[in-house]
């Protein structure tokens, strides 16, 4: 290994553990708000955990919900957890993404440092 190379090219697992903490940081935040959905769907709307849980799921991955819903309150509640969930998805996305970009767009830095050499 030469010791120009660049830093990610000399630690392999940079960038899967850049990966792996950013999705264990966001956890809570996609487990809390599929519980929020599954509640919202249990209780207002009065479907089994299990049909709860999978409506919850659908929209927090960005499919939408399976079953029909009944009552007005449970249609605005579902209305914006799924505003909500679509957040959530972004956010948890983004997250996911950015070391990938990162590395990327750290290969172009590097790739343009080292055509440029007269120092400009």
């Amino acid at each position: 290994m030469r010791m120009n190379e660049p830093y990610f090219h000399r630690r392999p697992w940079h960038l899967a553990r850049h990966m792996v903490s950013g999705v264990f940081a966001l956890l809570p935040l996609a487990v809390g708000t599929l519980g929020l959905g599954m509640a919202i769907y249990h209780w207002v709307e009065g479907l089994a955990w299990s049909d709860s849980f999978l409506n919850a799921a659908m929209l927090l991955g960005g499919m939408g919900p399976v079953d029909p819903l009944h009552t007005t309150a449970g249609k605005w509640l579902a209305g914006l957890y799924a505003l909500f969930a679509g957040v959530v998805f972004l956010v948890l996305a983004g997250v996911m993404l950015a070391p990938v970009m990162h590395h990327v767009l750290q290969r172009f830095h590097m790739d343009s440092a080292a055509g440029d050499k007269d120092g400009r």
